[in-house]
């Protein structure tokens, strides 16, 4: 597994565990800083996990809104946590990451998706980050 695989299964641990919670994203973020700090073994995925983290936390209106309007029959809310936190992980690479080619990340996230959630989730979200990139795109 490469290394911003890790990051991305470690960036979605955290934003599905501060969605589950109730947590401020900032405060879980917060939280796995100093874990990363205290154990040198976790340190070497951090920092693209908190890129990923944060980024999603600076922009969770304008993600959870093109969730709202890509989402065709779903409400944020009626999603599986797991997918909700993939979604946002996936569409702030596509839209405030240009560093990562948009089927890198979507590839990911379907990834991610075939592997924790449910059966249906990785077409969901395949289709769902199909949609932005290529509205990104136009």
């Amino acid at each position: 597994m490469s290394a911003r695989s890790k990051a991305r299964k470690r960036a979605l641990d955290l934003l599905y565990g501060a969605d589950l919670r109730g947590l401020a994203l900032d405060d879980a973020i917060a939280t796995e800083a100093a874990r990363a700090l205290a154990n040198p073994q976790r340190a070497s995925s951090w920092g693209y996990a908190r890129d990923i983290a944060q980024g999603v936390a600076d922009h969770i209106d304008e993600i959870d809104t093109l969730i709202s309007t890509y989402a065709q029959g779903w409400t944020i809310q009626r999603m599986p946590a797991v997918d909700r936190a993939l979604l946002r992980m996936g569409i702030w690479e596509i839209v405030f990451n240009p560093e990562v080619p948009d089927p890198v990340a979507i590839a990911e996230a379907v990834g991610l998706a075939t592997e924790l959630s449910t059966e249906e989730s990785s077409g969901f979200v395949n289709g769902l980050l199909a949609r932005i990139a290529e509205t990104k795109a136009q």
